[in-house]
C-alpha cells in the first residue's frame, strides 16, 4: 500500500519571508542565535524568539539541542507561525555524519506533526558555515522528507534555496527521486 505524498516545492528565495505553518531553522545547539539560517530567523523574528529559545535553556534543553534533534517556538514577527529549530551536524569527510543530517528532517517533521503544521519550510541544512556539498545535502532532504512525509499529515513541504546553486542541487536531486 503506498502512501500519498505531500507537495514538495522548491522555491529560490528568503526563508524568512515564507507564509506557512512552520519554518524550520538551520539552529546550532546553544539555540541563542548565530549565523546565515540561524541569524537571518532570529532577527527578522524579533526578540520572541530569542526568549522562547531562553526558556528552552532555562528548562528542558540546559545543555543546548543534540545534533539531529528539534524543537518548536514560536515564530515572533515572522508570516510564518512557528519556528522549528533543528541542529544539524558540521560535514565531515573522515566521518559519515548523513545519518544526524536525515535525523535534522525527520524530527522536525515529526515536531511540524505534533505543533499541527500542515505546510513546513526547510532550509538547506548543514549547507552553509557546517560544510555539508550542497549536493549531497540535497539528496539527503529530498529523500528524507519524501520517505517520512505523507499526505494525511503535509500539504505541502517546502524547500527555500538562498541562491541558484542550491536550487539546482535540489532541483537535480527531486528530479532523480523521478
Amino acid at each position: 500500500m503506498s502512501r500519498s505524498q505531500p507537495s514538495l516545492t522548491l522555491v529560490r528565495g528568503d526563508i524568512t519571508e515564507q507564509d506557512v505553518d512552520a519554518v524550520v531553522n538551520a539552529a546550532n545547539s546553544s539555540l541563542l542565535g548565530g549565523g546565515g539560517v540561524d541569524g537571518a530567523i532570529h532577527r527578522r523574528g524579533g526578540p520572541a524568539i530569542l526568549a522562547a529559545c531562553r526558556d528552552l535553556r532555562a528548562s528542558h534543553y540546559g545543555k543546548g539541542l543534540a545534533t539531529g534533534q528539534s524543537v518548536a517556538t514560536t515564530a515572533g514577527e515572522l508570516p510564518a507561525r512557528h519556528v522549528i529549530h533543528t541542529v544539524g551536524p558540521v560535514y565531515s569527510p573522515r566521518e559519515d555524519r548523513s545519518g544526524l543530517l536525515a535525523s535534522c528532517y525527520r524530527t522536525a517533521l515529526g515536531v511540524a506533526r505534533e505543533i499541527g503544521a500542515r505546510t513546513v519550510a526547510f532550509p538547506a541544512v548543514s549547507t552553509g558555515i557546517y560544510g555539508w556539498p550542497m549536493d549531497d545535502g540535497a539528496r539527503i532532504a529530498i529523500r528524507t522528507v519524501a520517505e517520512a512525509a505523507t499526505a494525511e499529515a503535509f500539504d505541502e513541504i517546502r524547500f527555500v534555496l538562498f541562491d541558484v546553486d542550491a536550487y539546482t542541487a535540489f532541483q537535480e536531486a527531486l528530479d532523480a527521486r523521478g
